[in-house]
């Protein structure tokens, strides 16, 4: 029993911080043009440089699937449309909120830890704090906001790749024609599902922003303590976003 109750208590302390250090992210800005500026910047490095993967995984992604389930559900009981029709379901239900942050908790929650832990063992952190600026405010919530407000258009854009890349698929062999694809995609569309997938990736790119910047700002050591501070905001980040998925669709599906 000790084991499993050092193991809580350790959890409830790190709780406990992330909690403490939040509170100070979300501070006023001391000055609010070099927020914005700052939010910008994150944006470009967070969100416009992770743009190529998630075009360039959707797109693979999308196609996989398509053959996957055409290959899987082939039965003349099954209308051919299904294929299109589940592709779309499962990539924008599934894979262009959760999944797709999962890969991008390791793009950006790695970089965000680094960064962080980098600025604290080489002291920028506390030359900061011996100016007088509040630095998880500085350092942290333009991150925060940045990733948060771009993911919706990561979310479209791996939407778009992950359906194209089907289409690209069903035109190029012939699992399925094109025109019978393209339906199933049409069929029983709901709007809604989109608002849901963008809803779930705002939350899950918070959750890749905080954890990251609390291991990263927390790091005590050298080198090597970066390395594993950026390993554990990874894994954090990725267990805390099943479980998210997990509540999310409880409560809105």
């Amino acid at each position: 029993m000790q084991p499993n109750s050092d193991f809580m208590f350790k959890w409830l302390i790190h709780f406990g911080e992330y909690v403490l250090l939040m509170g100070r992210a979300f501070a006023v800005p001391q000055q609010w043009r070099v927020f914005f500026r700052q939010v910008v910047q994150e944006i470009y490095k967070l969100g416009i440089d992770s743009v190529g993967i998630v075009i360039f995984i959707s797109a693979f992604i999308g196609a996989v699937i398509t053959m996957q389930v055409s290959l899987n559900i082939y039965s003349p009981l099954i209308p051919s449309f299904t294929v299109g029709f589940m592709t779309r379901e499962i990539i924008m239900l599934e894979f262009s909120s959760s999944i797709m942050c999962l890969i991008l908790a390791g793009k950006v929650g790695s970089n965000i830890a680094s960064e962080l832990g980098t600025m604290r063992v080489t002291e920028q952190i506390d030359a900061l704090e011996i100016m007088g600026v509040n630095s998880a405010n500085y350092l942290i919530l333009p991150k925060i906001v940045g990733f948060v407000l771009f993911v919706p258009v990561l979310v479209i854009f791996s939407m778009f790749c992950g359906m194209t890349g089907g289409f690209l698929i069903s035109w190029f062999t012939d699992i399925i024609s094109p025109a019978t694809y393209e339906y199933g995609l049409q069929y029983w569309f709901s709007t809604r599902y989109i608002g849901y997938s963008i809803l779930k990736a705002m939350i899950f790119a918070f959750i890749i922003t905080s954890t990251a910047s609390y291991f990263g700002y927390n790091v005590k050591g050298g080198a090597l303590q970066v390395g594993k501070a950026s390993t554990q905001s990874v894994v954090g980040s990725s267990v805390l976003i099943l479980a998210a998925d997990v509540l999310i669709t409880l409560l809105l599906v």
